[in-house]
């Protein structure tokens, strides 16, 4: 029962986050890229917290989150095509300016999830890193700090 209240009380945090940081945006775009996003965040943290032995390795959910985070991958150009802008958007201009480049990163993002491995935490923790670095390259270059 502890258990239950306390994942409850997590859900409603971390809802209460992502709304917090959506508030207040007004384009319809720049909010679908936004929980685009957020759903990329959270299918990244939920194999992340099993990769590193925070959460029970589940080879299932693993996978689920693998095929997830290459769907929403794979949506990112689309989801970006239009140069919408919000002041709460943590879009840089570049990405307009460097189409080609930031939808090539989609490309090796999704293939990067793609190849993860979620048979084992082992196997998972040795094949994270390169999808996580494709996270880390399109921030650098495509998002507000």
């Amino acid at each position: 029962m502890m258990t239950r209240s306390l994942s409850l009380t997590l859900a409603l945090a971390f809802t209460a986050g992502v709304a917090l940081a959506h508030e207040g945006v007004k384009d319809p775009d720049v909010m679908a890229r936004m929980e685009l996003m957020e759903d990329i965040k959270a299918a990244t943290a939920r194999i992340d917290k099993m990769r590193r032995g925070q959460a029970p390795f589940d080879a299932g959910k693993a996978a689920a989150d693998r095929a997830l985070l290459v769907e929403k991958a794979e949506a990112i150009p689309d989801a970006f095509a239009r140069k919408a802008e919000d002041p709460k958007s943590e879009a840089l201009p570049a990405i307009w300016t460097d189409w080609d480049d930031f939808t090539a990163r989609a490309e090796e993002m999704a293939a990067a999830a793609a190849s993860m491995r979620t048979g084992s935490r082992q196997a998972l923790t040795g094949s994270f890193g390169d999808y996580a670095a494709t996270c880390r390259a399109c921030h650098e270059d495509f998002r507000m700090p």
